[in-house]
């Protein structure tokens, strides 16, 4: 058994500077040409897209958003923006008891999270019907890019928001997936002190404590309209967890802490600086990499005359004596927005995140490596893993936001410019030999522009252009021993109009382009010698149609859309046995809504129904894919959770709610053979609420339902979660 080492736990400290040169305002006119018309300008504080500065990235009041970033790079109302959004706030998170980020949008349209059941070193989203675990998650609009086994887990607890942009947004970041991307908004420094602690513990168990501490220094001047905003607002948040998991055998530790401190010298101008680190000392369970026969259906033989039942979810097929998983990780970064004028700010921010990570595993694949039991293969197959990662990533982004209202047409412009760059050092063996041993780095350069323009009373039109160039350079591996470079440069755009009614409805349609850079190489046969090829970038082009309405007379927001999107040189298939398929369309219709109805009900629910098809390619195997589905993600979503609070009598401060999640039915492989029935799960939630304290219980799939939540082929499928109670208690004060 792994002896725990225990938490090493250290804050690192961040110091960014940068330097502005603040531009002179100036007018000139032009003899013998007619005066134009006066411009009126707004300041940060009020715009023209239907939000303040900071309501983007501040607290969620409830369930029902109001603003986002993610959208636009500016702040922007929900329902302005041409394109599906869904915003879980924190509160949203604390309500129904989510601990991990994928858990916080099982209830938001279009999202498929948690394809492999309980996984606590992965968050896992497929948007649309499309992987956006690798190049779809972002953190403050800044991309967290992995590849393999370098990735960098975020803790649910460090952040404010989780938001979805459903479709393409490469106009916006250069990259993400086409089917949407999952955007972090981090906790940042607020306007007020704070203190809160938290412990809790479920039913495995697992126990964790938790802190967040705000503090505000006063400005300590003041004006005719009263005390001037605090210089400075810093918040530390961190949170240590431990015990045992739910398979057996599957234990650990982990911990994590942030640091974010915001200067503001004056009412136009924020740095924020901030630094975070983790450490991960873990086992693994089981419920994953087990065949079709044995978990979806019994494990018989062909002819019937073996019956081996089914294998138990908590069945755990690792060895206890060789198992590990130590992931130590830091980030350090920095945020500075700068009004240069009334019209003018710039925005300015980057981040650096490194990771390493050692693990190893036993898992099981198959029944002798065949889908059945036969006589002679009676017992799974056990396949022993070991590698260590080191991955890196430095993420900058800078951009001019210049707000102007021209009489009948006001204009919001976005000018900027990025730049990522990844890095992945890793090695991988099996059976005691090294198969992998490689280094890829991918650099990438955009330069973009938005208008987002207000006229004819209620139309909004949003346009997008932008351009990017990527490099990839790939070396050394023992089994293909060439090296690999690739760069290639494209355009992307979006387009977008809406009308606003005064009633707050927004009928809206868009189109959108993508260019989405790969890590990845495909093996290929040149003169009898098997030789690597990088994966092409994925392109490809979204059609959207919807109406937003969000009400004038209750807190809410209502989205119903229809889209249609293809995805060329589509990725498909486990780690090392990928295959770039050709071309992948999805069409569909989604339905979300998120309200505050009262202040007693509060609502999410959700629909997503698309038809997911492959128009073109093969499979590694040469066998022809085209009209079939991709395997492990149904084509019907549907939740809705419901909340009561009692805010009068003797149950006052008492709340209770109830949800219900529907899993459609999936294809288990390519080409379609079988199936993954559907599912439905229940959650209950209960919390009391009195003074400054607050007790919760979250169950989640209540009934404890046994079900596969999806397979990547016949001898890879999953075990859904199964019952889980938390139990959290808090103090703020």
């Amino acid at each position: 058994m792994i002896h725990k080492t225990g938490l090493n736990a250290v804050l690192l400290a961040g110091v960014a500077l940068a330097v502005i040169a603040q531009a002179d305002r100036a007018a000139a006119q032009q003899a013998g040409v007619t005066q134009l018309e006066a411009i009126e300008v707004e300041g940060r504080g009020a715009s023209s897209t239907g939000a303040s500065a900071g309501d983007g990235v501040a607290p969620v009041q409830g369930w029902a958003p109001v603003a986002t970033t993610t959208g636009s790079k500016t702040d922007t109302a929900l329902k302005l923006v041409p394109q599906s959004i869904g915003v879980v706030g924190r509160q949203q998170m604390d309500d129904l008891g989510a601990q991990k980020t994928d858990e916080a949008v099982r209830y938001s349209a279009g999202v498929f999270a948690q394809p492999f059941g309980e996984d606590s070193d992965t968050n896992w989203f497929y948007i649309r019907g499309f992987d956006a675990t690798q190049t779809g998650v972002y953190r403050d609009g800044m991309q967290l890019l992995s590849y393999a086994f370098g990735n960098f887990y975020q803790d649910a607890y460090l952040l404010e928001r989780v938001e979805v942009l459903r479709g393409a947004s490469s106009s916006l970041y250069g990259g993400g997936n086409i089917g949407g991307i999952i955007n972090y908004v981090s906790k940042r420094p607020l306007d007020h002190d704070f203190s809160q602690i938290e412990v809790g513990i479920d039913n495995y168990p697992t126990g964790y404590g938790a802190f967040d501490i705000n503090r505000v220094v006063p400005n300590g001047v003041e004006s005719k309209l009263g005390a001037l905003p605090p210089v400075w607002k810093y918040r530390v948040t961190g949170k240590l967890e431990g015990g045992d998991g739910y398979a057996k055998d599957e234990d650990g530790v982990r911990g994590v802490i942030q640091g974010a401190a915001t200067y503001s010298p004056d009412a136009g101008t924020d740095l924020t600086v901030y630094a975070n680190y983790q450490h991960a000392d873990q086992t693994h369970g089981g419920g994953d990499f087990l065949p079709y026969y044995g978990t979806v259906k019994r494990a018989t033989s062909v002819d019937g005359t073996i019956d081996l039942g089914r294998i138990g979810r908590k069945d755990n097929f690792s060895d206890p004596d060789f198992d590990r998983y130590d992931r130590r990780q830091a980030s350090v970064g920095y945020e500075l927005n700068r009004d240069l004028t009334d019209v003018w700010t710039v925005n300015s921010k980057a981040r650096f995140t490194y990771a390493d990570l050692k693990e190893a595993q036993v898992y099981p694949f198959g029944w002798g490596f065949q889908p059945r039991p036969s006589a002679g293969n009676t017992a799974l197959s056990l396949i022993p893993f070991n590698h260590h990662t080191k991955s890196y990533s430095f993420t900058a982004d800078n951009n001019v936001v210049g707000k102007i209202d021209a009489g009948a047409v006001s204009h919001t412009l976005l000018f900027g410019v990025d730049y990522k760059f990844y890095g992945i050092d890793e090695t991988q063996a099996s059976f005691g030999s090294t198969y992998l041993d490689q280094t890829s780095k991918l650099h990438q350069a955009g330069v973009y522009l938005q208008d987002q323009i207000r006229f004819g009373g209620g139309f909004i039109a949003t346009l997008n252009g932008r351009y990017d160039r990527m490099w990839l350079d790939g070396d050394s591996n023992p089994l293909y021993g060439n090296d690999v470079s690739l760069n290639r440069g494209r355009f992307s755009g979006r387009a977008g109009l809406g009308y606003e009614f005064a009633n707050g409805l927004v009928p809206y349609v868009s189109v959108a382009s993508t260019f989405n850079p790969l890590i990845g190489y495909n093996p290929a046969l040149e003169n009898g010698v098997i030789v690597r090829r990088a994966f092409k970038p994925e392109t490809g082009v979204q059609y959207e149609a919807g109406v937003k309405y969000a009400p004038t007379w209750f807190s809410g927001l209502f989205t119903a859309a229809v889209f249609d999107l293809t995805k060329e040189n589509y990725v498909s298939g486990p780690f090392n046995a990928q295959s770039q398929l050709g071309e992948v369309r999805s069409r569909g219709v989604e339905f979300e809504a998120q309200a505050n109805f009262t202040e007693n009900w509060k609502f999410i629910g959700s629909f997503t129904a698309y038809e997911l098809k492959i128009l073109k390619g093969t499979s590694d195997t040469r066998t022809s894919l085209k009209g079939e589905q991709p395997f492990l993600v149904p084509e019907i979503i549907g939740s809705a959770f419901l909340d009561y609070t009692f805010t009068t009598g003797s149950l006052k401060g008492l709340s209770l709610g109830g949800g219900v999640r529907y899993l459609g039915k999936s294809e288990a492989t390519q080409p379609n053979t079988v199936k993954v029935p559907d599912a439905t799960l229940f959650d209950v939630a209960a919390r009391y609420e009195w003074d400054a304290y607050k007790v919760s219980l979250n169950v989640t799939n209540l009934f404890d339902k046994r079900y596969v939540s999806g397979c990547q082929g016949i001898n890879v499928c999953s075990y859904g979660e199964g019952r889980r109670a938390l139990l959290k208690a808090s103090y703020t004060w």
